[in-house]
């Protein structure tokens, strides 16, 4: 192939490699000249012109990259036509995508002006998703690089396998303290991973986290007809003896392997009864964000078996995104575990819809609104109480004199109730695993009812974010892990932090609560009078 500048006359034939720009002749780029390009050029006043000419031997980029492209272009793969020099590949179907490294390798190695580029190997696609490129760099190949190319490629180097287990069954083994509510959300969750491959689950279990009747769930689901059994554990497999594997080998099954590279995701189990698949899925499994397991269970529902050689290759790339649900984060206080929480009383508030008179001073039963509530906030299993002022802030201060609590002004109180979640959080001690948020305007949130919502945080079991809830209405106050004090500290605002606890649902564990304590706020006239009454 010949490169270089010409004159218009003798560049007939020749593929310009530049576009060109002058007055009103535009020439892009890849234009083969001919008589009109040669007097448009001289009309132009132009000279030279740098342009490419095949020589004897030589193939087009657009021909070459067809001929790789269907040469690579497996089982499930469609092929486009190629254009300016590179051929698009795409899934004819829904299913994992295959790939045979060594033969990419081998074809982006024949020479620079050949490149093969793919997803990652064994990703789940949908059909018409492209998964690879074929790109010729120049306008043109040696015709004997583009059959180099095509000869390296063998079979199927890109193939999508499709989905072929439909019938899933799950087992969920249970203990003191998991609710049901988390069986159920991780149900909803393993559905939606089904769906995508067609997959759904024909029946599930729920037994105690007992080698018998988990061993007794999971014949009961293969003699139902399940393609592959998933067991959600109420407790983290610890080793290959522990419950979950001796329930599978209880029943003539096989442990093919325990534990994977992959974080989150280590602690999965692979395993075979009766032929059929088994996992013994890892805790994060119950989030809906990627993480391990969804690298094997797709691989498997397309029936593709995946091997220990393979799962210990997955430590390249085996380190994902942090999720808020696992039970031992990567970076963590060390205090951790302790479950020290602080109460953060809000009292920075104008008052605006009380038409004057600042609420927080209103009294109730012979006290002040803000002192009733800092008063149960002591009175709980808070570790210490940190109340945030701002609007009449000495006078705040003074109705909760001699009470032993951290004081925090917050000069930008006017702004809304997000300047003051901020300033309490920025405030708790670094020993606290987590916040308590309260409102000073809440006259019957008790001692007993903080109490409670600090007994349902539970880190280990990803009870993160906890609140109460009456007749499915949510209220307050709400408990934050510090796990979240970074989101909250991006609050802004009068919204409050109420679109992540739907943002993180799954660390989200609910307390029951009875009557109107956790919703009463005072905000206008009529309601304290309401609240006088009683």
């Amino acid at each position: 192939m010949k490169f270089g500048p010409a004159s218009p006359k003798d560049a007939i034939g020749g593929v310009t490699v530049h576009t060109l720009r002058q007055g009103p002749l535009v020439l892009k780029k890849g234009t083969t000249i001919g008589p009109a390009e040669v007097e448009a050029l001289t009309s132009a006043g132009i000279k030279d012109i740098v342009v490419v000419r095949m020589e004897e031997g030589d193939v087009s980029e657009d021909v070459a990259a067809a001929s790789i492209a269907l040469a690579v272009g497996g089982d499930g793969i469609h092929v486009e036509r190629a254009f300016t020099g590179r051929a698009n590949l795409f899934a004819a179907r829904p299913g994992v995508l295959v790939i045979d490294r060594a033969a990419v390798d081998r074809i982006n190695n024949i020479d620079e002006a050949i490149t093969f580029a793919t997803l990652s190997a064994f990703k789940p696609v949908v059909e018409g998703e492209m998964v690879g490129t074929v790109k010729i760099i120049p306008f043109g190949v040696e015709g004997g690089l583009r059959d180099a190319a095509v000869n390296a490629a063998g079979k199927d180097v890109l193939k999508v396998a499709p989905y072929v287990i439909k019938r899933v069954g799950v087992v969920s083994t249970l203990l003191p303290g998991l609710s049901s509510k988390v069986v159920d959300k991780t149900l909803r969750v393993t559905a939606e991973r089904l769906a995508p491959a067609g997959a759904s689950i024909i029946a599930e279990r729920r037994v105690q986290h007992e080698e018998r009747a988990l061993s007794a769930a999971i014949k009961e689901l293969l003699g139902l007809g399940a393609e592959l059994v998933i067991v959600f554990g109420a407790s983290a497999i610890a080793d290959r003896r522990d419950v979950i594997p001796a329930a599978v080998t209880g029943i003539g099954g096989d442990i093919e392997h325990f534990g994977m590279p992959v974080d989150p995701g280590n602690l999965l189990l692979i395993a075979r009864a009766g032929g059929v698949p088994v996992l013994g899925a890892p805790g994060c499994a119950r989030s809906p964000v990627e993480n391990g397991f969804d690298w094997v269970l797709m691989r498997l529902l397309a029936g593709i078996n995946v091997t220990r050689s393979e799962l210990m290759g997955m430590g390249v790339g085996g380190l994902l995104m942090e999720i808020v649900t696992r039970p031992q984060p990567r970076a963590k206080p060390e205090t951790e575990g302790n479950s020290q929480v602080a109460a953060i009383v809000l009292a920075a508030g104008r008052s605006t819809r009380m038409g004057g008179p600042n609420k927080l001073l209103a009294e109730l039963d012979g006290k002040k609104l803000v002192r009733l509530a800092t008063e149960q906030a002591l009175a709980s299993k808070a570790s210490e109480v940190i109340v945030v002022t701002g609007h009449q802030a000495e006078l705040v201060e003074q109705a909760l004199n001699g009470l032993k609590v951290k004081f925090v002004r917050n000069p930008d109180f006017a702004g809304g109730i997000a300047s003051s979640v901020k300033a309490g959080i920025a405030a708790v001690p670094e020993a606290c695993d987590g916040a308590l948020v309260c409102l000073g305007d809440m006259p019957l949130i008790d001692a007993g009812l903080i109490d409670r919502l600090i007994d349902g945080f539970a880190p280990d079991r990803g009870n993160l974010i906890v609140v109460p809830v009456s007749e499915g209405r949510r209220g307050n106050p709400v408990l934050w892990s510090r796990r979240f004090f970074r989101e909250l500290m991006t609050l802004d605002g009068d919204i409050g932090a109420r679109h992540l606890i739907a943002k993180h649902a799954e660390a989200v564990a609910e307390v029951p609560v009875d009557g109107e304590s956790a919703f009463l706020d005072i905000d206008t006239p009529q309601a304290l009078e309401a609240a006088r009454r009683g």
